[in-house]
């Protein structure tokens, strides 16, 4: 089967995100008040053949861990569905 992998990469929390705090200064000077809290990450999106949706999401796992992410600032969020 073929299925989509979604993931998305973020900073681990702790970890300083200094392109999240300059976004979060500039929508201030821009005039957009009440934009707190600022990180910025990364979407990977790519499909993956599998027999099922667990092999599916251990070869996206293994690749996250291995290649899409620095596993020790960054943490991702894995989404797979079929596609249809």
């Amino acid at each position: 089967m073929v299925y989509d992998a979604f993931i998305e990469v973020n900073l681990r929390e702790g970890i300083a995100d200094p392109q999240g705090s300059t976004i979060e200064k500039a929508t201030a000077n821009l005039g957009f008040e009440g934009v707190v809290n600022v990180r910025v990450g990364k979407c990977i999106r790519f499909q993956i053949e599998a027999e099922n949706e667990v092999n599916a999401s251990s070869v996206v796992q293994e690749l996250c861990d291995q290649f899409l992410t620095n596993p020790v600032i960054e943490e991702a969020i894995i989404k797979i569905q079929v596609v249809e």
